[in-house]
Order: C-alpha cells, then sequence, then structure tokens
C-alpha cells in the first residue's frame, strides 16, 4: 500500500530541499565568480584531492547508481529519501566543513582542488535530477554549465544520464567518514 504524499506539507519539504541545493550552487556560483575560477582551467585532478574531497565525490557517483537504480524502476520515492540525505551531507559536511578552502585570499592549489571538486559534484547533482526536477535543474545548468563550459549542449536535457565511475568509489572511506560523522 502506498500513500501519496500531497499538499501543503509535503511541498514544503520538497521547496526546503530545494533551498538546500540552491544554497550550495550560490555558494558555487558566488565565490567561483568571485575568485575568476574557471573550470576548464582548472580540471578535477584526482592526485590533490582531500579525504572529504573524496569522501563528497564518492556520495556523488554512488547517488548516480541510486538515481540510476530507482528512476529505472520508477521509485522516484526512494531517490529522493536518498538526495535528501546526500543534500545535508553536501551542504552541512562537505561545504560547511570546507568553507576556510574557498574563503582563502591567496590564489592555491587547494582552494582550486575545492572549486574544482564542488562544480564536478554540483554539475552530476543537476543531470541525475534532471528527469524529476526539470525548471531547477534546466536553471542551474544554464547559470553553472553553460557559462563556465564552451564545448557545452544547450540544456541539460540534451546531456547523457552520468555513468557511474567506480574509480571515486572508495566503500572504505565512505564507512570511515560517514563514522566519523556520527561521533
Amino acid at each position: 500500500e502506498h500513500h501519496l504524499l500531497f499538499g501543503y506539507k509535503a511541498a514544503d519539504e520538497v521547496r526546503k530541499k530545494l533551498i538546500t541545493l540552491w544554497n550550495v550552487y550560490s555558494f558555487y556560483a558566488t565565490y567561483a565568480s568571485v575568485d575568476g575560477f574557471n573550470p576548464e582551467e582548472y580540471p578535477l585532478s584526482k592526485c590533490s584531492l582531500t579525504i572529504l574531497d573524496k569522501w563528497i565525490l564518492a556520495k556523488t557517483h554512488l547517488l548516480i547508481k541510486v538515481g540510476r537504480e530507482t528512476l529505472d524502476e520508477f521509485r522516484v520515492d526512494h531517490f529522493m529519501k536518498f538526495f535528501e540525505v546526500f543534500l545535508d551531507e553536501l551542504s552541512n559536511w562537505y561545504v560547511r566543513r570546507n568553507r576556510r578552502r574557498f574563503w582563502k585570499s591567496e590564489d592555491d592549489d587547494d582552494k582550486n582542488t575545492a572549486y574544482a571538486t564542488l562544480y564536478h559534484v554540483l554539475k552530476i547533482i543537476i543531470k541525475v535530477f534532471s528527469p524529476v526536477l526539470p525548471f531547477v535543474s534546466e536553471t542551474i545548468y544554464q547559470n553553472l554549465v553553460r557559462n563556465s563550459e564552451k564545448q557545452s549542449k544547450e540544456s541539460v536535457h540534451i546531456c547523457d544520464y552520468p555513468k557511474l565511475d567506480e574509480s571515486f568509489v572508495d566503500y572504505d572511506l565512505i564507512r570511515n567518514v560517514d563514522a566519523l560523522k556520527k561521533i
């Protein structure tokens, strides 16, 4: 038996999740713009990633996997539950704990790695999420990707669904960082 969530309370919950996503995107857009960060000049480099970078990238690539599986089964509700936890981790654990890296006054590799990681994560999120929230994902795609990558496609909706890259998914790292979070 399935219960449909409908009405103001359910809509309010969705709005809160969207605000979290929008806030992470706004954080990136604001600081990357101020610092003149260009993702084409600083592509994601695995050799300079911190533990938290590796952790959020592992979680992001799991999001691709869960998104593919749940959408193939037409279980958007399961996808949304996973996405809600993911957004909380991205906002409250990755961005919040890395703010100093973004705020550094000097233009250094660590700061650029943080930007490159967050850009990579946001780009995947909007592609994974585009079938569920087409207008929000398109707006972010136009502002984020189209303004950053000359060769990007015209719309998020003509991009391929992201492919899981197992090399990013380190289950031991995920378990360790998640255990640290609980403590």
